[in-house]
């Protein structure tokens, strides 16, 4: 992937993100919940974009 690419999807996440944590109301507790989710899958996104992780389809949960 290349990293322009890699760079416009991170910026259209972050606005992204922005714009709900500030134009749509709701419960601080739920906005910081979202907020780590959203960092977390963004962050096993990259870890496996540059293959530090392997392939995601051998994880399991439950």
């Amino acid at each position: 992937m290349p990293i322009i690419n890699l760079i416009i999807i991170l910026v259209v996440i972050g606005v992204v993100l922005w714009l709900i944590n500030n134009y749509i109301p709701m419960q601080s507790t739920i906005k910081t919940i979202l907020n780590v989710v959203v960092i977390i899958a963004v962050v096993i996104w990259l870890l496996n974009v540059f293959g530090v992780i392997g392939s995601l389809s051998g994880i399991r949960v439950g």
